[in-house]
């Protein structure tokens, strides 16, 4: 059982939700998600009780507890770029997803330490994720 952090965008553009609540729903096979509101469609109010540096340090606790990161990167966010990098500098495996459509950074696209998976739809991201979890 592996404890994961899901990075996905929350001020940067809610447009994969949906996506989000599939991927959580995996990743649950598999063990814990630490921060699954991440996926809850209600996270900004969720969050309205915590400060910006309560988040922060929330979230490299997190970080810094999972065996895995899985990214969701089709949407441009900081935090999930900041996120990314943080979880590459500790050494921990990083899974990110990109939606086909999208423009993926060179930063996640480029880099060797980041298992990339391209999708067309989120049937193929959920076949593709499931397989790589399998072999982790």
């Amino acid at each position: 059982m592996y404890k994961f952090y899901f990075a996905g965008a929350i001020r940067g553009g809610r447009e994969k939700v949906d996506v989000f609540i599939h991927i959580n729903e995996l990743l649950e096979k598999y063990g814990e998600v630490l921060d699954k509101h991440v996926a809850n469609p209600n996270v900004n109010k969720l969050e309205e009780n915590f400060s910006l540096e309560e988040r922060y340090l929330r979230d490299l606790k997190w970080i810094n507890e999972c065996d895995m990161v899985i990214a969701e990167v089709s949407t441009p966010s900081l935090g999930v770029g900041y996120e990314v990098s943080y979880a590459v500098s500790l050494g921990k495996k990083v899974i990110a997803l990109c939606d086909e459509k999208a423009n993926i950074s060179a930063m996640i696209g480029g880099n060797n330490k980041i298992d990339l998976i391209m999708y067309k739809d989120v049937e193929e991201l959920l076949s593709k994720l499931d397989e790589r979890l399998k072999m982790a």
